[in-house]
């Protein structure tokens, strides 16, 4: 993971971010919330309260906090963090989280619905999933997104100022393999929601976007094995031929949220070595 330094960059000075999902060691969240940070937003994290005996054996024996570790990171450099344990699948903590935002920052100009079901039971022939499985994934992915999605463009269009939204789907939207039709459904679903939304909200200046991570050496990854098996599924899938570590999507959120990215709305777009091409 690239070594953000707070206070690099003040381009998101005085703007206000939200980052779901942000609390794991090996994770896209938590170098977005330090690459804002570090671009001088103020920045609200959430996870889902783990138990610390659920943590990985790494984070374990880092001494890992979840979101703690993450805003205790962030304010040492500088920035500021508020760090809340949130159910985004429920209709009334994703209001709350908006109202602590409001609460402790005043606005909120930038949400980046990071947060995703992870790898489990979901991942088996369609024809022999559970329907509450299904429907966890979907409610975490999809009613997630959508949720947080919809409070904080009700506020942007309040404060009359625009904003952006970034959802992070997957490349799975896109390739659909076999015994992840959960998965890449509800990473699809992100996509067309990104869309919809990203031309309903054009004329208040908020810009809604995908980005699309392929293989990322996170925790998710681990339960696919390492050493030859790892090495084998990089050498087959990525043609670049590494990995990324969560920073490559940092950067590009990073871009979409700052004026660099003030014309580009509505977009789906691959962080992924080359694995997927449209």
């Amino acid at each position: 993971m690239s070594n953000v330094e707070i206070g690099s960059s003040r381009e998101l000075h005085g703007k206000v971010a939200i980052v779901t999902g942000a609390g794991r060691m090996r994770s896209i969240g938590r170098p977005i919330a330090r690459i804002l940070a570090a671009a001088g937003a103020s920045v609200v994290i959430t996870g889902t309260g783990r138990r610390p005996e659920d943590y990985p054996d790494d984070e374990k024996s880092a001494g890992w906090r979840d979101i703690a570790s993450v805003a205790d990171e962030v304010r040492a450099a500088g920035g500021s963090c508020l760090p809340l344990v949130s159910d985004i699948r429920d209709e009334n903590a994703v209001e709350d989280l908006v109202k602590r935002t409001i609460s402790e920052f005043g606005r909120v100009d930038i949400v980046v619905n990071n947060a995703s079901a992870a790898r489990g039971p979901d991942r088996v022939p369609t024809t022999e999933m559970p329907l509450e499985v299904w429907k966890k994934v979907f409610a975490t992915n999809v009613d997630g997104t959508f949720l947080l999605s919809r409070v904080a463009a009700r506020r942007m269009i309040a404060q009359g100022e625009g904003g952006s939204i970034v959802n992070i789907s997957s490349i799975a939207s896109k390739l659909a393999h076999a015994n992840m039709a959960a998965y890449a459904a509800s990473k699809a679903a992100i996509n067309a929601l990104s869309r919809s939304m990203a031309l309903e909200l054009a004329p208040h200046k908020i810009r809604v976007n995908a980005i699309c991570p392929g293989i990322i050496d996170t925790f998710r990854m681990d339960d696919l094995g390492r050493g030859e098996t790892w090495k084998n599924v990089v050498k087959t899938m990525i043609p670049l031929g590494y990995p990324g570590d969560g920073s490559e999507c940092a950067e590009l959120v990073l871009f979409l949220v700052t004026d660099h990215g003030k014309w580009i709305t509505g977009q789906a777009i691959n962080v992924d070595g080359g694995t997927v091409w449209n």
